[in-house]
Formats: C-alpha cells, sequence, structure tokens
C-alpha cells in the first residue's frame, strides 16, 4: 500500500524532531503517546499523568508488532513475548506499555 503524501510528512518532520510514538492498551482503549527518542519509562508514564510517573513501579512492556502477530494479550503472554521493565528502561518507538504503579 503506497503512504499518502500526509503520513510522509508526518513521518519527516517525527524523525527530524527525534519524536516517536509509544502505546498505552486497555481494555477498551487503545492510545498513542507522543514522546522524545530515548524517553525513560518513568518520563514516558509522566506523559500520562504524574501519579502514575511518581508512584512508578514497573512497566508491562510488549512490541505493537508482537500484539499484529499474536493476535491479542494471551498469545503474547503464552509466547513470552510480555516483559517487565523498570524506571531507566527507554522507551522503543511502538512499544505497548502498561503501567504498574502506586500513590
Amino acid at each position: 500500500m503506497k503512504e499518502t503524501g500526509l503520513a510522509r510528512l508526518i513521518r519527516a518532520a517525527y524523525k527530524l524532531l527525534g519524536l516517536m510514538t509509544f502505546f498505552t492498551v486497555g481494555e477498551d482503549e487503545v492510545k498513542g503517546w507522543t514522546i522524545h527518542k530515548n524517553t525513560p519509562a518513568v518520563e514516558a508514564a509522566g506523559k500520562i499523568h504524574s501519579d502514575i510517573s511518581r508512584g512508578f513501579i514497573r512497566a508491562e512492556v510488549f512490541h505493537y508488532q508482537d500484539l499484529v502477530t499474536q493476535g491479542d494479550a494471551q498469545g503474547i503472554k503464552e509466547k513470552g513475548l510480555l516483559r517487565l521493565e523498570g524506571k531507566e528502561y527507554l522507551v522503543q518507538d511502538g512499544d505497548c506499555m502498561y503501567f504498574r504503579f502506586n500513590v
């Protein structure tokens, strides 16, 4: 499928500005968040809400491509593709994250 001009412009702008996207995945919603490359997980959590950053424990992480190939969260877990990462983990473009926190 050919990429549209708008999609190419957005991709070029993201690259020029050093931006990337990570996702939060819930039962009813998937949301994309824009952050700078080399952002630690604890800072990415703060993009969602400062309480999540303040009470950060760990992040459950998988890549969106794993969701495409496995079909659902259960398949990701069964294949051992779900990882637990700490505060210093550098979020990767396309990561899907669930933040464990306590405030």
